[in-house]
Order: structure tokens, then sequence, then C-alpha cells
């Protein structure tokens, strides 16, 4: 049977089938549990937001980007994730001892004014990426937290494809979120969901001509069940959402044809 870009349906039943190969857990078996981020053109690319259950790689654009990049995974680990019996509230954030040195630890009351409470913030700090990349994979197994952050500094050549690997069976096991977080965006391949660049944008002044919320420039390098695409979004740390603050584009992905209008929100 000849396949089309013309039979999306088709294909669908082709990706699940794939993904069912694999061991990988499917939307339709993860959908009530995706992350959604709450902007719509992000959301749609993403087929209804972050999978759970999963590793996600964020980098910075520039090495002046690394403040932004923290920010964003401090965003992602505060967004409210879908109910459904869901009483893990934790996240756990390692480090190594150089990133701590590079960026600086996260910093409570910073924490707490951008919608994460220090209650729910663990921190670790270890002595060598590998033993970050063990402590992150036993953490992700345990089932007792809803995210792991690993801060990795340089491109964090350590975690290469196997690695990431096991991470991804560790969250998939611990049905945790896992954010690995690089100092610099890696040439390596990757076994993580997806892959973003953050940098920091202008964000727009309040209603008194003050500061604004905080925005970020994204891009979507890496997208396993979809296209990429290029963002400005703004966090408002008292709803804990996102929301868009320019037009965004998806990249058209070349095998996925059925997948790749051009995607236009705010």
């Amino acid at each position: 049977m000849r396949v089309t870009a013309g039979k999306p349906a088709t294909l669908d039943r082709l990706r699940q089938e794939v993904a069912r190969i694999e061991g990988v857990p499917t939307t339709m078996e993860t959908g009530d549990r995706l992350r959604p981020l709450g902007v719509a053109a992000i959301d749609a690319v993403l087929q209804g937001g972050l999978m759970p259950a999963a590793l996600h790689e964020i980098a910075p654009a520039r090495m002046t980007d690394l403040g932004a990049t923290c920010g964003f995974a401090v965003a992602l680990a505060a967004r409210p994730a879908p109910a459904r019996g869901e009483k893990r509230r934790e996240v756990l954030w390692i480090q190594t001892d150089f990133a701590a040195l590079e960026s600086g630890r996260p910093y409570g009351p910073g924490c707490d004014l951008f919608g994460l409470p220090t209650r729910r913030l663990l921190l670790l700090t270890v002595p060598r990426p590998v033993d970050l990349l063990w402590a992150m994979e036993e953490a992700l197994r345990s089932r007792a937290l809803a995210t792991v952050i690993g801060e990795l500094p340089q491109d964090g050549t350590a975690a290469d494809l196997t690695a990431t690997r096991r991470l991804t069976l560790a969250a998939r096991e611990g049905d945790s979120l896992g954010l690995l977080l690089r100092h610099q965006s890696s040439p390596l391949t990757s076994s993580a969901e997806t892959r973003w660049q953050v940098a920091a944008a202008p964000s727009r002044p309040d209603r008194f001509g003050g500061l604004g919320c905080t925005a970020f420039a994204l891009s979507l390098t890496k997208n396993r069940r979809g296209p990429t695409g290029r963002w400005l979004v703004a966090w408002d740390h008292h709803e804990c959402a996102f929301s868009a603050l320019s037009l965004g584009v998806a990249a058209a992905a070349v095998d996925r044809p059925d997948r790749t209008p051009l995607v236009r929100a705010g």
C-alpha cells in the first residue's frame, strides 16, 4: 500500500505502530497528561503539549542567554501538571559544582516570585557530570518527583546518546518530566523528545509603562512528533502561564508534509 501526504489518518496509525514497537508512549496514551505551554501555536506542533514521562533538552542561544534558559526551565517546572490524581509536586534541580560556579545556584526568593515556590524545590550539587547523570537517572526513576532538572556545564559532552537514552527510559519508568539544561547547544545526537534554544527577549511594558512580564525567544530545534518553529512568548508568574508575544512560524518538516502549514499566533 502506498502512503501519500493526503492520508493523515494512515500516517498517524503508522506512527502509533512504530511508537508501540519502540516502547514509546503515544499521544493516545498520554494525551490527558500532556503538559501544554498555553500558547496555541506551540501546543499545536507539540500535539497538545510537552510529552510527560520523557526527556527534553534546553540550551541557551548564546552564553549571555544562560539566565533566560534557567528561567525557562523554572517556568516549565512551575507550570501546573494536569490533574489525574497528580500528587507529586516537588522539583529536583541537580547541578555540578562547575555549573553552579558558572551560572550560580537557584535563588529561592526569585523562584518564589517567578512562580515556583521554594517549598517545592530541592537542590543537589554533585562534583562531576557523570555523577549528575547518575543522580538524574535515579531521581527520574523514583516516582517521587514531578520534574527533575539536570544542569550540565559547557555542552555536556557526557550526556551522549547512550546517557540520554538511559534518562529517557528512567523518565518513562518513573513517569517524571526530565529537563536536561545544557550551558551550550550540543552537536551530539540525543534521544530527547524535544530540544529548545532559549534567548532573552524584550517584554511589553505594563499598563503603567513599567517592566512587563519576562519574555523568551524560543526555538524548537527538535521535535519527534511534529515540525519545529520559533516563537516569542511572555511568562506570567502570577498565572504560571505563557502567552504569545508575536507571530510565530513553524518550520516545515519534509518527512511530515501533512503537518507543515504555517502556524501563526498572537
